[in-house]
């Protein structure tokens, strides 16, 4: 007795009775778990597992049962590692993977690869250690995961097609403007050269086409950069030619809004290491929004773009405008995506917030800064590049570097729908001392090829055609003349076309984009391996 009570000692029985009832309960919330549990002994060995770890795997229990881990759900290429990692465990005591979550890739009965969460956890009982495995199916995460970033990645396209449809009537203008001097200076020098009174003036003349055909050039280059879908390729990349053309493609725009464009560049700045036509869409992006703001402005409106590099050794790029300003309240806010001030139908809120995560994507980071116009300042950090630009491989480029002239006698093909197209390329080469045979067909080049493909040290062919196409062309070259492929180069002017782009980077070909000069022809082919007779 105590205190008027009597205490009556718990029975034994009663005890195990507690015990078989918590391993009941323990065993129904294992077996009804979502996640995959799988129990192994010191081997390795599979010494239970749940209904989850049947369904995700493939086996129902009675066949995992005493069967080894590995064996079962290890892929083969990790098994060695896996086998070796249990044997040091058992040797040494010392965990790997143990108390941590870690990702990997697990394999189900039928061979196929899923990625899993793997938590492993000790028991140790009186007869042996033992290992608890919580598995976790990540396929629909992962899938999921992937959808979100397609989504993103759809979003961000149709961000810059509403930017360039915005831009259409710009650079129609700024294209139609030199076009006309082209014309008219084209028709005034074939004038001059009629009468063959001097040459000096048609010189002349001859010098102002090139100049506005190359200003047209640029324009189209600019717009496609912008408009091309791709992965990042990042490379050392002058600032201020990169600016500059930001500021030409929008030109008609800023002009007509009465806006002045100055520039502040570094002498001898650095290049910086970056994609070029990811930088350039946020450069673009900048001066829109610059513009637009400007357009609230009734004093004078001017926009300063800035690039230098800091005492950190970082470069810095930054579109000042003297616009109204960002408010204090809304600086928090303005890089959130779908944030926007602007009225209904003129943006979508994304445009910063895709601009910041392209900055970040170079390595870089973009921001608000101080405003010297009392407008508007925002700030494009990025690295500086470490070597020296890189020659370029002929992706894509138009440079203007002359290629030595050829030391030996070569021969080359031409194949373009266009024949006028063919000729102006034809004659480029000629006057670096090859021979060209012209084909203003698929089939025609087939003929040609397959009496002497061992003859052309270059194929330079058009990549749309009306009967066999340059991909159709290059497929046969391949299956009949293998060597020939490696001298092939591509000319187009649907590089956005998805067929096409895919074709280009299945091929690996070098390829130009119209407009292009005879000059850039022979760079390229210049480097082409030789034939050998």
């Amino acid at each position: 007795m105590r205190g008027g009570r009597k205490i009556i000692p718990q029975k034994r029985g009663s005890h195990l009775d507690a015990l078989k009832r918590d391993a009941v309960i323990y065993a129904a919330v294992v077996d009804s778990a979502l996640d995959a549990v799988i129990v192994v002994d010191e081997q390795g060995r599979v010494v239970t597992m749940n209904a989850s770890a049947e369904t995700t795997f493939g086996y129902p229990k009675s066949e995992a049962l005493g069967r080894s881990i590995g064996e079962l759900i290890v892929p083969e290429n990790y098994r060695e590692a896996h086998e070796a990692g249990m044997a040091r465990y058992r040797a040494t005591g010392i965990p790997h993977v143990l108390g941590r979550r870690v990702e990997m890739e697990a394999r189900r009965k039928d061979g196929t690869i899923l990625p899993i969460e793997l938590a492993i956890t000790e028991v140790t009982l009186p007869e042996g250690r033992y290992f608890t495995a919580n598995l976790r199916d990540l396929s629909m995460a992962k899938a999921s995961a992937a959808e979100i970033q397609r989504q993103r990645e759809a979003l961000h396209q149709n961000e810059k097609l509403a930017a360039i449809g915005s831009l259409l009537a710009g650079v129609a203008h700024e294209l139609n403007n030199p076009l006309s001097i082209v014309l008219g200076q084209a028709t005034l020098l074939q004038e001059e050269l009629a009468d063959s009174v001097s040459l000096e003036p048609a010189g002349k003349r001859a010098s102002q086409i090139q100049a506005a055909a190359e200003r047209c050039a640029r324009v189209v280059r600019s717009f496609m950069a912008i408009a091309r879908q791709h992965k990042a390729e990042k490379r050392n990349v002058a600032v201020a030619p990169l600016l500059d053309s930001a500021v030409e493609l929008l030109a008609y725009g800023l002009r007509s809004n009465g806006v002045i464009v100055y520039h502040d560049y570094q002498h001898d700045m650095p290049p910086v290491f970056v994609d070029p036509d990811q930088l350039q869409q946020i450069v673009v992006n900048l001066i829109v929004n610059a513009n637009q703001a400007l357009q609230e402005t009734d004093g004078k409106r001017v926009i300063e773009i800035s690039a230098y590099v800091d005492e950190n050794g970082l470069a810095r790029v930054v579109v000042d405008d003297s616009g109204p300003g960002v408010p204090e309240s809304i600086k928090a806010q303005i890089f959130d995506p779908f944030f926007t001030t602007k009225p209904l139908g003129v943006g979508t809120g994304i445009g910063l917030s895709i601009s910041r995560g392209l900055a970040e994507a170079q390595g870089g980071r973009l921001g608000l800064a101080e405003s010297r116009l009392n407008g508007a300042a925002f700030e494009i950090v990025l690295p500086v590049a470490e070597d020296p630009p890189a020659t370029t491989n002929g992706k894509a480029a138009n440079g203007r570097d002359e290629p030595p002239a050829p030391q030996a006698a070569l021969r080359a093909l031409v194949v373009d729908d266009e024949i006028d197209l063919a000729r102006l390329v034809a004659e480029g080469l000629v006057k670096k001392g090859y021979e060209v045979d012209l084909a203003a067909s698929g089939a025609l080049a087939k003929e040609l090829i397959s009496t002497a493909a061992g003859r052309y040290d270059a194929v330079v062919c058009d990549l749309r055609m009306p009967d066999v196409d340059g991909p159709a062309l290059f497929r046969w070259i391949a299956e009949n003349h293998p060597p020939l492929t490696q001298r092939v180069l591509f000319v187009t002017g649907d590089a956005l076309g998805p067929a096409a782009g895919r074709f280009l980077a299945e091929s690996s070909r070098p390829f130009l984009e119209k407009p292009f000069t005879p000059s850039d022809v022979v760079r390229l082919v210049a480097d082409f391996p030789p034939r050998h007779d």
